[in-house]
């Protein structure tokens, strides 16, 4: 099993990356043989992954990472970097690797501070791997000064660092970042390759796993969730029933308070045992006693971690929100599809009879105008409107037509 086992239908991406390492294995043994450097490298300093979700992105950039610290003594007879069982692929993938850091966000942005962490990690040369690597799995969640700060960072890399920054597209980094990186881009993978993966590795059954992959059309994370979680299923078919319960004011009210409260529950049983555990470890480390009062001066730092705990809950809210209305939209896509006799697959196969009841009751343009209602609230929501205002608009949009 190499790194590249889970970049699942990337296979342009693949061979760019393997290339990649082979080349960056060649600058290391030249440089560390006082031998001249290689030239026409296909290896950089920082590369940026972009494309759609699900796709694969922080997946290929930690593959990248692993094969950038293989230690397989095959690559001494010709071999690839990137064998999947050395200590150096093993720990980078597993997160443990001394040299690798991989940085996602729980919360709305990356801010200065932690930022300025990352640059400073960036500049220290590697302790026991080939490279230092950073992974910056949420480009686009940072804010403008902390791209002012990553971006010094990325046009004046120390010698042996790398940045693999991920990104949905090239819109959402900095101009000035994104065109000092090589890009790549990654495509939805195939149905057949999810569910495939699925079965292969994750042992699921071959009719449950063809279903998941089907309806999260391609995306490879939620198609394994909603494959092995029945609450991530009893979910999806609540909001694949939305539609039918928006025939009069007082149901769409009542549809999307619904669809509100089960975010927020998805976002309380999310963080309410990591708040707990994260609160206890915070008193513990500024010296309160068990049940203890907190010593003076911390009350700040509590108030900090509090803060930090409430935008996470937020971020958490928004997520499940966001999932739910891009499985409505899969559902407005499927009625379409239907109402236009495309003949393309059908994602949400399991609520056929709602996909015709609403294909017989409508036309093409009331259908294309709900697919942009509920655009307009993923947008709305993405400008801070508050939650339950946007997804009312969006339910009375959708009875309109």
């Amino acid at each position: 099993m190499t790194v590249w086992d889970d970049l699942v239908g990337q296979d342009r991406v693949q061979e760019q990356l393997g290339a990649a390492a082979r080349d960056a294995d060649a600058l290391v043994t030249a440089h560390s043989a006082g031998e001249p450097v290689p030239t026409g490298s296909k290896m950089t300093h920082a590369w940026l992954f972009t494309g759609p979700p699900g796709s694969g992105r922080s997946t290929a950039a930690r593959a990248f990472a692993a094969a950038l610290q293989c230690t397989s003594p095959d690559r001494a007879l010709g071999g690839a970097p990137g064998c999947g069982f050395c200590d150096g692929c093993h720990t980078s993938l597993i997160g443990t690797h001394a040299d690798v850091e991989v940085v996602r966000t729980d919360l709305l942005s990356i801010g200065v501070k932690e930022t300025r962490e990352l640059v400073r990690r960036a500049q220290l040369s590697p302790a026991v791997g080939r490279w230092q690597v950073i992974v910056l799995e949420d480009a686009d969640r940072l804010t403008e000064g902390a791209g002012n700060v990553l971006l010094k960072a990325v046009e004046e890399p120390a010698p042996r660092t790398v940045w693999l920054l991920c990104a949905p597209s090239l819109e959402d980094v900095l101009p000035t970042i994104r065109s000092r990186c090589r890009h790549l881009t990654l495509r939805t993978p195939p149905v057949d390759a999810v569910a495939d993966v699925l079965i292969r590795r994750d042992g699921i059954d071959p009719e449950r796993a063809a279903s998941a992959a089907r309806a999260t059309q391609g995306h490879i994370g939620r198609a394994r969730r909603l494959a092995t979680d029945e609450r991530a299923r009893s979910r999806r078919a609540a909001v694949l029933k939305l539609p039918l319960r928006v025939e009069d004011i007082g149901g769409c009210l009542k549809a999307a308070q619904e669809l509100i409260d089960t975010a927020t529950d998805d976002a309380k049983q999310v963080s309410e045992e990591v708040d707990v555990k994260e609160t206890e470890e915070m008193k513990a480390a500024l010296g309160a006693a068990a049940g203890g009062r907190l010593p003076r001066g911390t009350a700040g730092v509590m108030k900090e971690l509090e803060d930090r705990q409430k935008r996470r809950k937020t971020r958490t809210q928004r997520d499940s929100l966001d999932l739910a209305l891009t499985d409505l939209t899969g559902f407005y896509r499927d009625v379409l599809a239907i109402q236009l006799g495309s003949g393309i697959a059908i994602a949400n196969a399991d609520a056929q009879d709602a996909l015709d009841r609403i294909a017989r009751s409508s036309t093409p343009e009331r259908t294309l105008r709900r697919i942009e209602a509920v655009i307009a609230c993923r947008r709305a929501l993405d400008r801070n409107v508050a939650p339950l205002l946007a997804v009312e608009a969006m339910t009375m949009a959708l009875r309109a037509g």
